[in-house]
């Protein structure tokens, strides 16, 4: 629980619990980890704790200290580190509230004997975002240096500022050379998604960063992707990152610089992060030289894709459509899955998404938790129509493996080179 001071403390004679939907779940410790490293504890605003009372073997809704009835209590909430997807999320009430809880995905936690524990599982080892790799000082250097050698290029600057105003995790990587580089180059988007975290203009909520303000050119473009690629081995170089809207709507400056990239170099992987909207532009990056493909889907249902994503000027059919393009041109692509225990793990969204990897022959489903409200989210989807009771986020991934053998699982973008 929390106190109205954000002071975190456990309280007696109640069990901590997670949601899955609309079902309360006891957390037990073999169903836990020890919170990963760099998760962040969060103290959930106006809403009521849903507990375990052990006395009494029942769920309850409580506003109050049972022992001190004039304090208010308030949910605790974990973002897990990168890496780790959410089994359960957060128990709360939120009955009567009608504001959104910020933009960051709300894990499950409870205190077990010694530590904090998450409702999570891990899904892919590799230290790339874990902020002990990370050092400041190493970071600055690297920014320094890029000062010097580029000191014209706008892109390097504004990475500058994601690394060290925002605390960007690829930025940072960037800078350290290592693992993946990120290459912004969108202004506009055409979706208009619930959770977009560079622009918000309704429901109080407030994008986690600007958006880039300019549109690089080829050139600069080209020139953070030589420098990663020369100095990393088995690097990887991303279009799309949360501080833009969508690669595909610059096509116009993105084409021109994964062919300066591949006159130079066949090293590295030349990724894209995208909504896959506009079918042609991903066939030309295809022939460009483009690598992989990671597609962000919240599900591979129609009607609630439309309702996260709420398409402007493309069809869910032109996301398929592209998505069969770069397999038909032998790319490796991924799904940017968009998880919530309780529709994620449903029984229709489940058989929809077997379905789906079995025609598309998709390479990877990056397990990411979705940055939104969970409950106004499931409650939003559920209006469409009940999926059916969660299985399981464990279950479901189990059980994709099981069925599809050659399905890579994990949270990063994978070097192919």
């Amino acid at each position: 629980m929390a106190a109205e001071n954000g002071d975190i403390f456990e309280l007696e004679g109640y069990g901590a619990v997670g949601m899955s939907g609309n079902t309360p779940v006891i957390l037990k410790k073999e169903h836990t980890v020890s919170m990963p490293h760099g998760s962040e504890l969060m103290m959930l605003p106006q809403r009521k704790p849903i507990v375990y009372n052990i006395a009494k073997d029942s769920f309850e809704i409580i506003g109050h200290n049972p022992f001190y009835p004039d304090e208010k209590i308030f949910p605790v909430a974990v973002f897990n580190s990168p890496g780790y997807v959410n089994r359960h999320f957060s128990a709360y009430d939120d009955e009567g509230i009608k504001d959104m809880l910020p933009l960051f995905s709300y894990g499950a936690v409870g205190f077990g004997r010694n530590n904090f524990r998450s409702s999570a599982l891990l899904v892919d080892k590799e230290p790339r975002q874990d902020l002990r790799q990370m050092p400041y000082k190493g970071i600055v250097s690297g920014v320094n240096k890029m000062q010097k050698k580029y000191s014209d290029n706008r892109l390097i600057r504004h990475l500058e500022t994601c690394a060290l105003k925002y605390g960007c995790p690829a930025g940072k990587n960037f800078f350290l050379k290592r693992y993946e580089a990120p290459l912004p180059t969108s202004t506009i988007c055409n979706a208009n998604c619930l959770g977009c975290i560079s622009l918000q203009t309704q429901n109080n909520l407030c994008a986690c960063q600007e958006r880039i303000s300019f549109t690089p050119t080829s050139e600069e473009i080209a020139q953070v992707c030589l420098e990663h690629i020369s100095n990393v081995k088995k690097a990887v170089v991303s279009f799309g990152q949360g501080c833009e809207g969508d690669p595909l709507t610059a096509f116009k400056v993105i084409e021109p610089a994964i062919r300066l990239v591949r006159k130079k170099t066949k090293k590295g992987t030349v990724n894209l992060n995208t909504n896959a909207s506009l079918p042609n532009h991903v066939r030309n990056l295809c022939k460009a030289g483009l690598d992989s493909m990671r597609v962000s889907m919240n599900s591979v249902r129609k009607e609630y894709y439309q309702a996260y994503f709420r398409p402007k000027s493309y069809q869910f059919s032109d996301v398929l459509k592209s998505i069969k393009i770069a397999k038909e041109q032998g790319k490796f692509v991924s799904i940017n899955y968009l998880n919530c225990p309780g529709f994620t793990d449903s029984e229709k969204e489940f058989t929809a998404l077997k379905e789906f990897v079995s025609i598309y022959k998709i390479n990877m489903i990056q397990w990411r938790n979705l940055n939104f409200d969970p409950l106004k989210y499931y409650h939003l989807m559920s209006k469409i129509e009940d999926s059916g009771k969660p299985l399981g986020m464990k279950y479901i991934i189990e059980k994709l493996s099981l069925r599809f053998p050659k399905l890579n699982h994990g949270y990063f973008n994978p070097p192919l080179i």
